[in-house]
């Protein structure tokens, strides 16, 4: 499966370059920003990075197969044809614009504090039961990967599922342009980005730039229990947007599309009832935490508007499966391991402990710091153990320097919880073994920096003789 025809010719006016080497009635196969990879038929990126430049890699390429190579400077005898532009973080954005509006075809964007993957997986995976669809591999959802996502698309993809990531201002608007949904989902605007957004508001404000690309009639689908989103107009933020169609999905009263009646199957499901457009559709699903409930219901009412059944969707989410590092739930001989520690901020960590608190037996909960939360960090960590201390928890343990704040939190709302604090994760690791005991229920969750994933490692190898 190719991509859709561009020639080289069309491809350089679409980024507004200049193209050096002849062969514009060539086409482009596919687009390639590593050199490592297969380049055969490729327009190769050259992206100057901090560790690499791909200007270095031009002559290889090109001999290795690649019709033509975009660049920001001219290279000595490149072996092939090559696009001159100013900014090939631009181009390729251009490019992908352009590409993108070569589809008549449903749109998702997916975007929000907590969630975003889990939601991009959940759509892709109901949707699949009817149709070809394309989607963001892995978490490239930004600037970068975006666009790269785009340019995967092919003739034979029906649907299209891209999760939008940002970190600044600006960042949504840019990637809304390419991607141009035509259903735009908001997840939960919560406490992420903040060394750059500030506060939640500027969460919401960078968040919501989405529906500046959103298309004309189409659907902006948000998180009605959410108390930012539940408000939100449209048009308040693009006036131009009179025709959008704004919709809110949950479990509190109130929304358009519910979740009700959910339960937890022990920690590997849940069942729920969906009410979708006056239907009931009971539904299982095959994850752990109320995260999921979320991103079910929203995959259910992206499947019942593109025209799917209730047995393709039900079909849909049943055959779901959660993504490593997202509560992710690890049944040993002697241990139940939710491994959610591919991120954290105080949003998503509040979800996590409240599944961890519905499970039965000794709950155990490893938190470590949480990144990019910017002056408030100290405060933030220091909520997150009040609510620990709130909560069904039977045992603390934190790692790191700011999670020193969420032990204190901890400690000053319930002196009797069993509670530990090491700064460094080798001494926790050194600890564990004398605190974790045979049948506990052990979230480990933390910010990527902190490689918790270690700790999700130590604890699968735990064996009876280990904890004893």
């Amino acid at each position: 499966m190719n991509m859709k025809p561009i020639t080289l010719s069309r491809a350089a006016q679409a980024m507004g370059g200049t193209l050096i080497g002849g062969g514009g009635d060539t086409r482009i196969e596919q687009v390639v920003m590593d050199s490592r990879l297969d380049v055969a038929g490729a327009l190769f990126v050259a992206i100057p990075g901090a560790r690499a430049d791909g200007h270095d890699f031009v002559q290889d390429v090109c001999k290795r197969g690649a019709v033509c190579c975009l660049v920001e400077r001219e290279i000595d005898t490149p072996g092939g044809p090559c696009i001159l532009v100013d900014s090939t973080r631009r181009a390729v954005r251009d490019l992908a614009a352009y590409y993108r509006s070569l589809f008549d075809i449903p749109v998702i964007g997916i975007t929000g504090s907590v969630g975003k993957t889990s939601t991009k997986e959940m759509i892709a995976e109901v949707l699949s039961e009817k149709f070809l669809v394309h989607k963001t591999q892995g978490n490239l959802n930004n600037e970068l990967g975006v666009p790269m996502t785009l340019l995967g698309l092919r003739a034979e993809h029906q649907v299209a599922v891209i999760e939008m990531g940002i970190s600044d201002f600006g960042e949504m608007t840019r990637l809304t342009e390419m991607v141009r949904p035509t259903v735009a989902i908001i997840t939960i605007i919560g406490y992420a980005h903040l060394d750059n957004l500030g506060d939640r508001a500027g969460v919401y404000r960078a968040k919501t730039e989405m529906f500046h690309g959103l298309a004309a009639g189409g659907l902006a689908l948000l998180n009605g229990d959410d108390d930012m989103l539940r408000p939100c107009v449209v048009t308040d933020i693009s006036p131009e947007k009179t025709g959008v169609e704004k919709r809110l999905y949950g479990l509190e009263q109130g929304n358009d599309y519910r979740a009700t009646d959910i339960a937890t199957q022990g920690e590997f499901g849940t069942t729920c009832v969906f009410r979708i457009d006056g239907a009931s559709l009971p539904i299982t699903i095959p994850a752990f935490g109320l995260p999921f409930v979320y991103a079910a219901l929203a995959a259910a009412v992206v499947g019942a508007r593109l025209g799917m059944t209730s047995v393709e969707i039900e079909r849909g989410i049943a055959a779901f499966h959660t993504v490593e590092g997202r509560a992710n739930v690890c049944k040993t001989d002697h241990l139940t391991v939710i491994d959610d520690c591919y991120n954290a901020n105080p949003s998503s960590v509040r979800a996590s402990l409240a599944s961890l608190a519905g499970l039965d037996g000794r709950r155990i909960a490893i938190l470590g710091d949480m990144g990019e939360l910017g002056p408030d960090a100290e405060t933030l960590h220091r909520e997150i153990g009040e609510t620990v201390g709130q909560s069904d928890i039977d045992c603390l343990i934190c790692v790191g320097d700011l999670s020193r704040h969420i032990y204190a939190g901890a400690q000053s709302v319930c002196s009797d919880l069993t509670a530990q604090y090491y700064p460094q994760k080798e001494d926790a690791l050194a600890a564990l073994p004398q605190v974790i005991l045979p049948g506990d229920q052990v979230l480990v969750k933390a910010s990527r920096f902190m490689r918790f994933e270690e700790i999700v490692a130590a604890l699968k190898g735990y064996g009876q003789r280990t904890l004893t």
